[in-house]
C-alpha cells in the first residue's frame, strides 16, 4: 500500500507498519484540508487489516508549527469557521484505532502540538521543541491541548507549559513524558519504525483491545473539550491582546498586551 491523500499527505505500508508522512514543508502549518487529509490516510489504515501501527512523520524543519497567523489567506489562522472545522478533524484522528508513533524532528507548536498529542508516543530528535504559545498570541489552547496535555504530563507541568507558552526541549520533555525517546536526528525514524515494529509484534487484537480500553472515551472527550475551547477561542479573538499577539508573532517580539 502506497499512496497520497490530497496534496501533503503520503502513505506507505512495509510489512505490519505503515508510515504516513506530513509533505508540507519547511513547517507544516496545519489548514482544514491538510488534517482533513490526514485523518482519511488514517482512517484508511484503520481499515487494512496489515497495519498493525502507524508512524506519523514530518518532511522540513518543523514537524508542525501549527496555524500560520503570519498569513492573511489561512483559513485556520482567519476566522473561528476554519478552527471549528479544523477540530472535528483533530476528534476523527483521536478516532483513530490504530496505535501511534509520532517521530518529531523540530517544532510541534500549538495545533501542531495538539498534533504529535494525538499519537500514544513520541520520538524526538534533539532539535525538537514543543509549545502550548497560545497565550503568546492572546489566544486560548485548542484542538484539544487542554486535556490531552495535562493527561499526559500531569496538570501542573501542563499548566506551566500553557500559561507561559515557553518552549519545552527534548530532554526536557523526555523527562516530562511528554517524548518517550530522545534519539539524534539521523536515527529518529529508525528509531520510531523499531517502536511500531514492537506494538505491531504483538497480537493485534489485543493491542487494538487494550488501547481502547487505555483512552476509554478519549475522543468523545476531545470533542466536548474543543467544544469549549471554540467558544474561549471566539471570545479572545475579538480582543485588542489577540491582534498584538498576531502582530509580535510575525515581527518576532514579546507581545505588548494590554488586557482587552
Amino acid at each position: 500500500m502506497n499512496s497520497e491523500f490530497g496534496d501533503h499527505v503520503r502513505v506507505a505500508l512495509n510489512g505490519n507498519v505503515a508510515t504516513v508522512t506530513l509533505n508540507r514543508p519547511p513547517h507544516n502549518f496545519v489548514s482544514v484540508e491538510f488534517m482533513r487529509d490526514l485523518a482519511d490516510a488514517m482512517m484508511a489504515l484503520d481499515a487494512e487489516p496489515a497495519a498493525r501501527a502507524i508512524v506519523l512523520q514530518a518532511e522540513g524543519k518543523s514537524f508542525s508549527a501549527g496555524a500560520d497567523f503570519a498569513s492573511p489567506n489561512d483559513r485556520v489562522a482567519s476566522g473561528m469557521e476554519g478552527i471549528n472545522d479544523l477540530y472535528v478533524e483533530a476528534v476523527r484522528l483521536y478516532s483513530v484505532a490504530t496505535p501511534i508513533v509520532a517521530a518529531v524532528q523540530g517544532a510541534a507548536i500549538g495545533a501542531g502540538l495538539g498534533l504529535a498529542l494525538v499519537a500514544d508516543f513520541r520520538v524526538a530528535a534533539p532539535e525538537a521543541r514543543f509549545s502550548a504559545n497560545f497565550v503568546k498570541l492572546g489566544f486560548h489552547p485548542g484542538f484539544g491541548i487542554t486535556l490531552a496535555l495535562p493527561r499526559i504530563i500531569g496538570e501542573q507541568r501542563a499548566a506551566l507549559m500553557m500559561l507561559t507558552g515557553r518552549r519545552v526541549k527534548a530532554e526536557e520533555a523526555l523527562a516530562w513524558g511528554l517524548a518517550d525517546e530522545v534519539v539524534p536526528a539521523d536515527d529518529l525514524r529508525a528509531a520510531a519504525q523499531r517502536l511500531a515494529a514492537e506494538i505491531a509484534e504483538a497480537a493485534p487484537l489485543a493491542v487494538v483491545e487494550t488501547r481502547r480500553t487505555l483512552r476509554a472515551d478519549l475522543a468523545q472527550a476531545i470533542k466536548a473539550r474543543t467544544d469549549i475551547e471554540h467558544v474561549k477561542q471566539t471570545v479572545l479573538r475579538a480582543t485588542d491582546d489577540f491582534q498584538e499577539g498576531v502582530r509580535s508573532v510575525a515581527e518576532r517580539r514579546p507581545g505588548n498586551f494590554q488586557g482587552r
